[in-house]
């Protein structure tokens, strides 16, 4: 075969056309990377307020410091296991992307040499199950933000009904030199 032969048949709208289906996936890929990246970036926003709210408690500065400590030790725990989900997830959604890559390589290939359909079809597959993977850690991760939310919606009440229970001692305790009710 030629090199103009070669050229010709890799200028034809069929390799172009078998080549289609893995950049759909890459794309699909590139975009659940970026979303993904995301949710590590607001992880790390998460544990830094989680630092700043325990130095603040070494520092004195808040009150219930025995609540929160517990509190962070949770959501230390809960963010340490998303950020393993995330990681991985990040790397099996880097794996699928490689392999629709050698997919779509492998497909231009694979039309213009007459074989290593099977080698293209090996590459998909694959990709398709490092896709697979991601998108279930990620979905395992989702439940463990769930949580997070919940515990912080939890402890954000339990705030509240200290504030109240504080602010209901006071009322009743009264000023210590106020004015004193009406009597008959």
């Amino acid at each position: 075969m030629s090199v103009r032969n070669l050229l010709e048949i890799f200028a034809s709208p069929q390799v172009l056309t078998a080549m289609i289906t893995p950049v759909v996936l890459i794309s699909a890929c590139g975009t659940l990377i970026f979303s993904t990246s995301g949710r590590l970036g607001r992880l790390y926003d998460r544990l830094n307020t989680l630092k700043g709210e325990l130095e603040g408690v070494m520092a004195g500065r808040l009150n219930l410091p025995e609540e929160r400590i517990v509190y962070a030790h949770e959501q230390l725990r809960l963010q340490r296991r998303r950020g393993v989900l995330i990681q991985r997830a990040l790397a099996s959604l880097y794996s699928a992307t490689l392999m629709f890559i050698a997919a779509s390589l492998t497909v231009a290939f694979s039309v213009a040499l007459g074989h290593l359909a099977w080698l293209a079809t090996l590459f998909a597959l694959s990709g398709g199950a490092f896709l697979f993977v991601a998108s279930a850690l990620l979905l395992f991760e989702s439940r463990y933000n769930l949580t997070f939310i919940n515990h912080h919606i939890d402890f954000i009440a339990s705030l509240q009904e200290h504030a109240a229970g504080s602010g209901l001692r006071k009322q009743a305790s009264g000023p210590v030199d106020g004015p004193k009710p009406d009597g008959p």
